[in-house]
């Protein structure tokens, strides 16, 4: 229920109170909304990436054309950083739009991977992927565990992931290969927990207001969407039968 209540003499602001069972009701219809978008990006991408990789003239233009594939990368790039930094300003349907247009370039990126690893190999990694981030999705989200301290030594872990990665791109030394895989599957499946749990915060932001709540809902999706396609690529590493 709302109530009224003085912050000062002068101003007053709405305060929403919530009885505990209402605070999960609000929270289990977010994240619903959060998998259910996570999920049909992954789908979209996933149709793009078989469709191109069956595609031979796809398949040419792709992966043929280095700078039209790092354009592509690049572009990619642009679309998260820009929907990560602008979405407070964004418009649900622009937002919604932009959205769905990474889950599209980022299928036709990941087309690749179709021509390095077998479709068996691709499948079974990817059924390994998903279980990992059910079990640590749930882990997160009922976990009464702070899992916020993490957060600062996550994002260090991150930081140094991608430049090792970077500097093994031109050295291609196979020892840092195997270690930054290692460290990339570790990382992401804690980070899968992690942004779980403060995506059950982020089920309170603009209370009221769909608009509001539709964005945070694609903010959560695309959180999740990377965390799962990063950790199913290391694992790729891992698991993926080279052709």
């Amino acid at each position: 229920m709302s109530e009224l209540l003085h912050s000062d003499e002068s101003v007053e602001r709405p305060v929403i109170r919530l009885s505990p069972e209402e605070a999960s009701q609000i929270q289990a219809t977010f994240m619903r909304q959060v998998y259910g978008w996570m999920g049909g990006a992954l789908a979209l991408t996933g149709g793009i990436a078989l469709l191109i990789s069956s595609t031979p003239e796809l398949v040419e233009l792709v992966a043929g054309q280095r700078l039209v594939f790092f354009g592509l990368l690049l572009l990619e790039l642009f679309v998260v950083g820009y929907i990560s930094s602008r979405a407070a300003q964004m418009s649900a349907s622009t937002m919604t739009g932009a959205f769905i247009a990474y889950a599209a370039l980022n299928g036709i990126t990941l087309s690749v991977i179709f021509l390095v690893f077998t479709a068996d190999s691709i499948a079974s990694t990817l059924f390994v992927a998903a279980g990992t981030f059910a079990v640590m999705s749930l882990y997160g989200y009922f976990t009464g565990t702070d899992l916020s301290r993490w957060g600062n030594v996550l994002m260090m872990a991150l930081v140094g992931l991608i430049i090792a990665s970077v500097v093994n791109m031109f050295w291609l030394n196979s020892l840092l290969y195997t270690i930054t895989s290692c460290v990339g599957v570790l990382l992401f499946v804690a980070l899968i927990a992690y942004d779980t749990q403060k995506l059950k915060a982020l089920a309170f932001t603009g209370l009221g207001d769909a608009d509001a709540t539709h964005k945070a809902s694609l903010l959560g999706a695309l959180t999740l969407y990377l965390d799962f396609i990063n950790l199913f690529l290391f694992l790729l590493r891992f698991f993926g039968r080279r052709r």
